[in-house]
């Protein structure tokens, strides 16, 4: 699916950036929180949708960012913009040999390792008490380098969450990016062409990472706590619902995704005690409606539209 108009993308962030500055004090944040886990999904969108890799594991990365993000702020007080880039950075690292294993397989068995190294992480944080706190992770957080207030963090999180869809839309449609497509499309005819597919796969592998582990290093800044219930399995599987939910490949259709699961889920919660009963109903109706996702549908109404 072609991908969206990166001008329109980054004017609807920047008008979600000005939006702090007119909603309520709660619904700010619930938009922080909302745009952070939009860039979550879109980390993912590069596995799922571009190279055809399902994660059942992409919460390692997110709360490996949300770790060592704690470490800089905790004990080596490094200033939080610094911290993000540097947890995306270090997660990229461990993407390295983490994806070197994965990418030699596909399909359920690609799933199955993204989420045993998930676990593992799972089971180092929890056991490794000095440092990581244990079960009861590290509180207290501190906002390093930016200026007080709800609006300001914002502002931070949409600059970040513009610059990550830039990175993502350039290399999905760099030439690099267009041999991932051919990867994925035929392995063999790519192979054929020249192209090592796991080589390819490792750079996709590495990149998401990356952009995970940033967007685990915010949520580490919004919620100012981080512990090991990120490594949660559970939390691989949201994401990956709202990818499909939005429309997996299309970078955009994620986020969306993203924003209408954490919205719904919002104010189910608040109508009624079955609300996860209620959701999976709705995310039923949903894709039965749209099976090519919220960004499918969009298209397809803006485009009967202007017929």
């Amino acid at each position: 699916m072609k991908p969206a108009d990166p001008k329109l993308v980054l004017l609807a962030i920047a008008m979600a950036g000005a939006l702090g500055f007119v909603l309520p004090g709660h619904a700010t944040t619930l938009l922080t929180e909302a745009l952070i886990l939009a860039l979550f999904a879109l980390s993912l969108d590069l596995l799922v949708g571009h190279a055809r890799l399902t994660s059942f594991g992409h919460a390692g990365p997110w709360a490996f960012g949300a770790y060592i993000a704690a470490a800089q702020l905790l004990v080596l007080h490094i200033p939080l913009p610094l911290a993000v880039l540097v947890s995306g950075l270090a997660t990229a690292v461990i993407a390295i040999p983490v994806g070197w294993l994965c990418v030699r397989t596909g399909g359920v068995t690609f799933a199955m390792l993204s989420l045993a190294f998930a676990q593992l992480g799972f089971a180092v944080v929890f056991k490794w008490n000095a440092v990581t706190g244990g079960s009861d992770g590290l509180a207290g957080l501190p906002r390093l380098g930016l200026p007080a207030g709800r609006e300001v963090f914002l502002l931070f999180v949409c600059g970040v969450l513009a610059a990550a869809y830039l990175l993502a839309h350039g290399f999905v449609t760099s030439p690099l990016g267009r041999v991932v497509a051919a990867v994925r499309e035929n392995e063999q005819r790519a192979e054929a062409l020249g192209h090592d597919p796991r080589r390819i796969r490792l750079v996709v592998f590495v990149l998401s990472y990356f952009l995970a582990g940033v967007a685990g290093a915010l949520y580490a800044g919004f919620a100012q706590f981080v512990s090991p219930e990120l490594f949660f399995w559970t939390v691989s599987g949201h994401v990956l619902v709202m990818v499909v939910l939005g429309g997996a490949g299309t970078l955009v259709g994620p986020m969306l995704g993203a924003l209408a699961l954490f919205y719904a889920e919002h104010e189910l919660s608040a109508l009624t005690e079955s609300w996860g009963l209620a959701l999976g109903l709705l995310f039923m109706v949903v894709v039965i409606a749209a099976p090519t996702g919220l960004m499918g549908w969009l298209r397809a109404a803006v485009g009967a539209r202007g017929r």
